[in-house]
Order: structure tokens, then C-alpha cells, then sequence
């Protein structure tokens, strides 16, 4: 009778003990104060950019400030100048100078007699270093 076995007295069975398996101690790799610097300048991981810069924002005014260098990108509201920067480095392999941030405020729209607001957004002006190109709208 397999239902009355849990009121039977139970004997322990002995447990064997295994020695501790000796372990190798791995030395760590010296590192140069370059390398450190590196991984400290790329906090944000390659290929990464997508979650700061939205899209090139392509307008006249912007096309005329890519003869000079200067390339326009839409990014998310919560973005700041360095986050922006090292964005658009790692994106488009380029060296940025300087990063301006304009916040564009919503616009107030009527169709007849119905209000609305044309959503507002954060554009960024990024100046890439002399002698480097990013090329936003491929041909």
C-alpha cells in the first residue's frame, strides 16, 4: 500500500562529500589608460543612434547649412548635445565639432471651425569636422 508509505519512518541515506575541483586562477590583462579612454568615450554602443536621432531633417534652410558643414537632425525630445553627438558619430562614422539643440514649439492649426496643434519637436544642428561629408539623402 503505497498510501500508508508517509507514515513510515524514514532512514537517511548517507551522502557522499566530493572534494572542491581545483580552479585555475586567471590573471587579469593589463590595460592601458588608451583603451580605458575608449570605452569610456563610447557609451553609447554602435548602431545604437536609432533610439536618439529620429530622421535628417530636410528642409531648404538645412540644405543650405550642408554647404557649410552643418547637417540638421530631428531627435527625441530627451536628448542632449552629447547624447546627440556621439549618436551621429557612431551612425555616420564622423568627427562633430559642435551640436546646437532647438526646441520648436507646437503650433496652433485650423481646419474651418475645428482647433488644433501641429505637434512641436527637438531639432539638432551638428557641425562636422573639415574635409568630412554625411551624405542624408542617398542618390
Amino acid at each position: 500500500m503505497a498510501i500508508l508509505d508517509i507514515f513510515k519512518k524514514k532512514t537517511a541515506v548517507p551522502v557522499k562529500k566530493e572534494k572542491p575541483k581545483k580552479v585555475k586562477e586567471i590573471k587579469p590583462e593589463k590595460k592601458t589608460v588608451k583603451e580605458e579612454g575608449l570605452k569610456i568615450k563610447k557609451a553609447i554602443k554602435i548602431g545604437e543612434g536609432y533610439k536618439i536621432l529620429r530622421n535628417p531633417h530636410v528642409a531648404e534652410k538645412a540644405s543650405d547649412l550642408a554647404e557649410k558643414n552643418q547637417y540638421t537632425f530631428r531627435v527625441f525630445g530627451r536628448a542632449n548635445k552629447t547624447e546627440v553627438k556621439k549618436a551621429i558619430e557612431n551612425a555616420y562614422g564622423v568627427e562633430i565639432v559642435s551640436v546646437k539643440i532647438i526646441n520648436v514649439s507646437a503650433k496652433e492649426r485650423r481646419i474651418g471651425k475645428t482647433k488644433g496643434m501641429k505637434p512641436g519637436y527637438k531639432k539638432a544642428i551638428a557641425k562636422v569636422k573639415k574635409g568630412q561629408k554625411i551624405e542624408l539623402l542617398p542618390r
